[in-house]
C-alpha cells in the first residue's frame, strides 16, 4: 500500500500525533511518499524509520496510490485536490487547523481513522467540482474548486454589478461586494459566511450566494447542478478578482465568466462513525441548547 502524505505547518503539540501517524503507518510496511515542501517542515521534529520519497507535481501521484492524506485544515485539503484532479486517489482529511468541515478528523480520532482504513470500514464520498472557463483561460490548467468559485471587487470600496444568467436566461443584476458560486461541499465556508444555506453532499446542487447586496430582497438561490452559469461583471475600475477556492486572479471586466459542474468529482474517505451530519453538529454546536 502507499499513502501520500500533504500537509501545513501546524502547531507544535500537534507534533505527537503526526509522529504517531508516520510510526504506525511505517510499521505497517505502508509506502509513504510525502509532499517536498511539507517533508521540509516535517524532519526538523519528525523521525522517519525508513527513506521516503517526495513529491512536488500533480503527475507524481497518478502510478500506485491508493490514499492521500491531507494533514492541516480544509485549506490544505482544498490544495490536496490541485495534486489528486482526475486521478480519483481518495483523500482523507485530518484536521490540525480550528474549524474543519472537510478535513474533519481531529487529534484523537486519527488512530480510529488509520484502523478503519486499514480494516475497510470506511465508505467513499464524491463530491462534485465546479469548472471555469473564460477566454484567457485565467487558471489554466487548475480552472477548477471543490467550494467555490467567487467574485468580489477589486481595489474600491464601492459595489459591483455581475449580471446572471442560468442556461443562458437571464437570472438577476447583483449590486453587491460579490458573488459566491458553491458546491454542497463549500456550502459551509464562503457562501455561509455570506448568508448561504447548508446543503447536503450528494443533493446535486449548486448554490448563489450573494456577498454583501445593496437590495435587501436579493437572497441566496439554489439551482440543479447540470446549470450552466454566465457571469458578467462590470467594476469601476475595470479590474475584478475571481477565486476558485483558495487560488485568486484579477480579470478586467469585459470578460465572461462561464462556470458548470466539472467532469471529475473529488472521493473524500469517510471514516466508520463519521459522518457529514455528525461533523456539522460538532463544529455548530448544534444540539448543545438546554432545552435539548
Amino acid at each position: 500500500m502507499t499513502i501520500a502524505i500533504l500537509g501545513s505547518k501546524y502547531p507544535e503539540h500537534f507534533s505527537k500525533y503526526i509522529q504517531h501517524v508516520i510510526t504506525k503507518l511505517q510499521k505497517e510496511h505502508v509506502n509513504i511518499i510525502v509532499e517536498e515542501d511539507f517533508y521540509s517542515f516535517l524532519e526538523k521534529n519528525i523521525r522517519f524509520n525508513k527513506k521516503v520519497q517526495t513529491f512536488s507535481h500533480h503527475n507524481d501521484l497518478q502510478e500506485n496510490v491508493n490514499f492521500l492524506f491531507s494533514i492541516g485544515g480544509d485549506g490544505t485539503l482544498l490544495k490536496a485536490v490541485t495534486y489528486v484532479r482526475k486521478s480519483e486517489i481518495p483523500i482523507l482529511g485530518i484536521n490540525t487547523g480550528r474549524l474543519g468541515f472537510i478535513a474533519s478528523i481531529s487529534a484523537n480520532q486519527i488512530d480510529e481513522a488509520i484502523n478503519d482504513l486499514f480494516k475497510g470500514n470506511y465508505t467513499i464520498n464524491e463530491r462534485i467540482l465546479l469548472e471555469l472557463n473564460t477566454e484567457k483561460e485565467l487558471f489554466k490548467d487548475k480552472n477548477f474548486a471543490l467550494n467555490e468559485v467567487a467574485v468580489v471587487k477589486k481595489d474600491t470600496s464601492s459595489m459591483i454589478k455581475i449580471e446572471t444568467f442560468i442556461d443562458e436566461e437571464f437570472l438577476n443584476t447583483y449590486w453587491a461586494d460579490g458573488l459566491v458560486i458553491s458546491t454542497p461541499t463549500g456550502s459551509t465556508g464562503y457562501s455561509l459566511s455570506c448568508g448561504g444555506p447548508i446543503i447536503m453532499p450528494g443533493t446535486n446542487n449548486i448554490i448563489i450566494t450573494p456577498n454583501a447586496p445593496h437590495n435587501l430582497n436579493v437572497r441566496p438561490i439554489v439551482i440543479k447542478d447540470s446549470s450552466v452559469i454566465k457571469l458578467k461583471v462590470e467594476d469601476r475600475d475595470q479590474l475584478a478578482l475571481v477565486s476558485l477556492d483558495s487560488r485568486s486572479r484579477a480579470f478586467e471586466s469585459s470578460t465572461e465568466l462561464i462556470i458548470k459542474k466539472a467532469d471529475f468529482k473529488i472521493k473524500l474517505i469517510q471514516p466508520q462513525n463519521n459522518s457529514f451530519t455528525k461533523t456539522i453538529r460538532d463544529k455548530l454546536m448544534w444540539g448543545l441548547d438546554k432545552r435539548s
